[in-house]
């Protein structure tokens, strides 16, 4: 039974987590930004001279006009206002809760269209643009002509990839050509290309997982609203901006997808990031939304000069296997950090487990190959977990002598620890031996969590109960508190496995470990079930482990042969008591190896005066 100083602590740590969450949300609630308005940046006024792209001027002014390109996956729609993807929608991806018969679209908040331009305040500049009809090729390229305030004519041409390339059916060719028709030199930097707005999907989807995000020179960077002024770690900038020598794309992203432009010739280049609220449809509360935009490259564009620019535009799902396929960098945009070294693999075990059990359909297929992911990885460190294991016994049937240790040297607590030493070392026991399986368990685990944090695959997957193995396992709503199964389940194997454990270390240790299935059980509530499913099966496979390693022999606890050296734990204790007497020394005024107080400098003669 756990004393009462336990349930004071857990109840304790559950009311701050509680009120930690409010006062998040309240501050949140406080912060908006306005959407950046629909405005041109200063006109530099300039009459067109010599031959232009032009071929039929546009109207000042023109209805919208939408233009339809599909692809196997998505629904580009174009919009003349702007001159851009006004959105993509997705054909076999859908929203979650209430609007999950509608399909996801990309940018359906966007100021503008994607591909738009911006000015130097990054307000874009919505202009009408005049859709070239002879130019354009039904169902394979759109493209429009339009002149800006300042004289800068641009025409812009927007084609589908040929199938057969890697993500093709996410991706589109952006050619922008530009001519100055002005009578002054154009700053060509002083313009962006819209990349377009990311939300999240639903409500509680979590802030941090909607970025703003650039890659230069190979090393991809995270913004998420937070890092804006009025987020919680706000670094007090409304725009972020980024750049690089060699810059490779950039482009925003919710938990799911991304839109990412990126150049064709890798040069140095800029970025910003912004943010705005939005909110969601049938949402209470609004909910974060960033926007972003690139640079055109630096430089000014002499009157009557010509540039041609290629870009490639990406707006799907974050698909680790597909970023995979498609090489350069890709694979950054799923923002794995340095977890990508357990991720990456774990990724690639977990679609091949899915493909091999794909014949049971798909309600069973992506469970089981959490599952058996668990299981193939658990059975890898099987010796590391046994061998700790008897660690513990050993260090538990040790408990008695330590005890007698603290009694007797109780007045004297580096004595104690250098006596305590010796006996690990008379009995060979390591006292970190019990830590190894969590140690080993903690990187796996939060690459296992942020590997399933954005695998798309996951989305509208169902397993047993469970309809979206993408999102919490919420069976009923009572008094607005959802009731999630899995995380429940979880907690129950984490105290069923922890009383199965020989207990070692003083009660503050063991209460401590007692904390954990605490911690992991709000940590996995409102995830995504994956999660929870693949910590029950960990939590299941121990206790199972567990359960095998009762049923071997007990370890004995024998003194073993030592060859007179210390060992590390003994000289790491012998230098800190070592410190620390030097410490108690100097404090008494004596010098540490003369035994004599320090000689004080003598005084020189006093002067009259």
């Amino acid at each position: 039974m756990y004393d009462r100083k336990t349930w004071i602590i857990v109840i304790a740590c559950s009311v701050l987590l509680g009120v930690n969450v409010y006062y998040n949300q309240q501050n949140q609630k406080r912060i908006a930004e306005q959407n950046p308005p629909a405005a041109t940046a200063p006109a530099t006024p300039g009459v067109p001279a010599g031959e232009s792209l032009s071929v039929t001027p546009p109207p000042a002014t023109m209805a919208e006009r939408l233009v339809t390109l599909e692809s196997d996956e998505v629904v580009y729609t174009f919009s003349n206002i702007g001159g851009g993807l006004k959105e993509a929608e997705f054909k076999h991806q859908f929203d979650v809760g209430r609007n999950k018969d509608q399909r996801v679209r990309a940018n359906r908040f966007g100021a503008g269209p994607i591909g738009a331009f911006t000015g130097s305040a990054d307000q874009l500049e919505n202009i009408s643009y005049s859709y070239q009809e002879a130019e354009s090729v039904p169902g394979k390229k759109v493209v429009f002509l339009g002149t800006l305030p300042s004289g800068l004519i641009a025409r812009k041409t927007f084609s589908l990839v040929e199938t057969g390339e890697p993500g093709a059916p996410y991706l589109l060719d952006f050619n922008l050509k530009l001519e100055n028709s002005a009578n002054l030199a154009l700053p060509l930097d002083s313009y962006s290309l819209y990349l377009g707005e990311a939300s999240p999907l639903y409500q509680k989807e979590w802030a941090q997982q909607t970025t703003f995000f650039w890659s230069g020179g190979g090393e991809a960077h995270f913004v998420d609203p937070g890092k804006f002024k009025g987020g919680m770690f706000s670094s007090e900038k409304s725009v972020i901006t980024g750049e690089a020598e060699k810059f490779d794309y950039a482009g925003v992203s919710n938990q799911f997808f991304a839109t990412v432009i990126r150049p064709k010739e890798v040069a140095a280049g800029k970025a910003w990031g912004k943010v705005t609220e939005v909110t969601l449809p049938s949402a209470d509360k609004p909910v974060k939304s960033i926007s972003g935009g690139l640079r055109l490259p630096g430089g000014s564009l002499a009157p009557q000069a010509q540039k041609d620019l290629s870009y490639r535009i990406f707006v799907g799902p974050k698909h680790n296997a597909l970023f995979r396929q498609m090489g350069d960098q890709w694979g950054d945009i799923m923002a794995y950090s340095w977890y990508g070294l357990v991720a990456n693999p774990l990724n690639r075990l977990l679609n091949w487990l899915h493909i091999l059990f794909s014949g049971l359909g798909s309600k069973w297929s992506w469970g089981l190959a959490i599952i058996f992911l668990t299981i193939l990885v658990r059975t890898a460190i099987w010796p590391l977990y046994a061998k700790s294991t008897r660690s513990m016994k050993r260090m538990a049937k040790l408990q008695p002598e330590m005890t007698k240790l603290k009694e007797k040297y109780s007045d004297d607590p580096n004595r104690m620890n250098q006596e305590m030493m010796k006996l690990y070392r008379t009995y060979g026991v390591n006292p970190l031996g019990g830590c190894l399986p969590m140690l080993i368990q903690m990187p796996i685990f939060f690459g296992f969590y942020r590997m399933l944090q954005y695998a798309v695959e996951l989305r509208h997957q169902g397993f047993l109960w469970v309809d979206d193995l993408s999102q919490p396992d919420t069976l009923a709503t009572i008094a607005g508190v959802p009731i999630n199964l899995l995380p429940i389940v979880m907690a129950i194997t984490s105290f069923a496995q922890m009383a199965m454990t020989p207990a070692t270390g003083d009660k503050t240790q063991r209460r401590m470990m007692m904390m954990m299935p605490f911690m992991f059980f709000f940590f996995c509530y409102s995830f995504a079930s994956a999660l929870a499913l693949y910590w029950t099966t960990t939590n299941l496979f121990s206790i199972f482990q567990t359960w095998i390693t009762n049923k071997l022999p007990e370890p004995e606890l024998k003194p073993r042969k030592t060859e007179g050296g210390k060992s590390w734990v003994e000289k790491l204790a012998a230098k800190q008591q070592e410190m620390e007497r030097v410490q108690r020394l100097r404090q008494q005024g004596i010098e540490p190896g003369t035994g004599e107080s320090p000689k004080k400098k003598p005084r020189g003669p006093r002067t009259g005066g």
